[in-house]
């Protein structure tokens, strides 16, 4: 069965009705203002096209990961603020003394006037939100479809957020009806065209700091990529297996066995495992840092001997990265090439991204920090097929996992 969708909606007529958006929010903050909001504006269609529509709109969403209870760190606020700036609709809501839920929340609900938006304070606020109770769950969630009082609907457009099975993802999408929002939608057929139809050469490219973060995706992928490129911080992990010194480079222990594996893995299946052949070798981890690019078989024969850490791959690496990358038909990249929010150990990451806007082929950046480094890099989004921000659950999927929130619509 399909999903329903947005547009189903739309064509059903939204006009005076309460739409309740679960949304992708979770952006990063400093000192109470937004710092990155991409999350927000990927999530803004959705509400315009509901709000252009005459729909009263419900906005729930969550930021961090509060312990079930009001934390200031943790407000939307900020969001809701920001919100405000980059829409025509009016945007009321986040009162730290209002219940997420129930008969006061309902009220100030009832005020809303067509076209508005309301946004609730961070769901998870509220401990039912992510409870491993079944029943606390589905309490919660009634109370939120509560809301949208007679003839209200529920639209998730948090792809962030589907692959877990919390409240306001997949428990009040039983009580309400639910529709695929745009940036779901859009995620999911990104993701299909990756997993089953990629037009090949196929290249995925993996960065970050932890291996550990990426093993089921990288597992998954080998069968499916004609190559694999490893950079970030997992890249001694895989060093270290392969019997290279590393220094004091960021290193798993208990995952060397399984990084072996891979190699024999991506023989078995023909995918090409392009590690990285020179690294930049700082001092200390920091911008004014002494550093020194050195050959991935000397890492520990620099100035700082055994001392140093490796904090992004080198020059030579980057250019092997982008030949690669630009030969290429599809391109996945998920995690940075370096320690980018520091100029001297930004270049990689800078590399790769430019590789892929360089790329006559589809190309997609995998969310998080990736589409974080693309933004603070100073790269034009639209130069690049697709910028997830899934996060997590694009990454779930990719492993091959069910999503708890896309199975609730009822989606393939």
């Amino acid at each position: 069965m399909s999903a329903s969708t947005l547009n189903d909606l739309l064509a059903e007529g939204v006009s005076g009705r309460t739409v309740l958006v679960r949304s992708d929010l979770n952006v990063p903050l400093k000192d109470g203002t937004v710092t990155d909001d991409g999350r927000i504006r990927a999530s803004l269609p959705v509400l315009e096209k509901l709000t252009g529509a005459g729909a009263r709109v419900i906005v729930a969403a969550h930021l961090g990961r509060p312990k079930g209870a009001f934390d200031p760190e943790f407000s939307l606020e900020p969001v809701a603020h920001r919100l405000s700036q980059l829409t025509e609709a009016r945007v009321t809501g986040i009162d730290s003394q209002l219940p997420l839920a129930g008969e006061e929340a309902r009220a100030a609900v009832a005020q809303l006037g067509d076209g508005e938006i309301f946004m609730l304070e961070n769901v998870r606020f509220d401990p039912r939100e992510t409870s491993k109770d079944a029943a606390a769950r589905a309490e919660f969630a009634a109370e939120l479809a509560a809301l949208t009082g007679e003839n209200g609907a529920y639209v998730n457009d948090a792809f962030g957020a589907v692959h877990r099975a919390h409240a306001s993802t997949t428990d009040i999408a039983k009580l309400l009806p639910a529709y695929q929002g745009d940036l779901v939608a859009a995620e999911l057929k990104v993701l299909q065209r990756l997993t089953r139809s990629p037009q090949r050469p196929y290249t995925v490219v993996l960065g970050g700091s932890k291996v550990s973060d990426k093993l089921a995706v990288i597992e998954n992928l080998i069968p499916k990529a004609d190559a694999l490129l490893i950079g970030g911080g997992m890249v001694f992990t895989f060093a270290k297996a392969m019997g290279y010194g590393i220094g004091k480079s960021l290193v798993e222990e208990d995952k060397l066995d399984t990084v072996k594996s891979f190699v024999a893995l991506a023989e078995k299946h023909g995918c090409q495992l392009i590690f990285p052949t020179d690294i930049v070798m700082a001092a200390s981890f920091s911008a004014d840092a002494e550093h020194e690019v050195l050959p991935v078989g000397e890492l520990e024969n620099g100035a700082h001997g055994d001392q140093a850490l490796g904090l992004d791959i080198g020059p030579e690496s980057a250019a092997a990265f982008a030949r690669q990358i630009t030969a290429s038909n599809t391109v996945f990249w998920n995690g940075p090439m370096g320690v980018f929010e520091m100029a001297p150990f930004a270049a990689g990451t800078r590399a790769v991204a430019q590789a892929l806007t360089d790329c006559p082929g589809f190309t997609v950046v995998g969310g998080g920090d990736s589409a974080a480094a693309v933004r603070a890099l100073g790269f034009d989004e639209s130069s690049f097929g697709h910028i997830s921000t899934g996060g997590g659950a694009s990454l779930e999927y990719l492993e091959g996992k069910d999503l708890p929130g896309i199975d609730a619509l009822g989606a393939a």
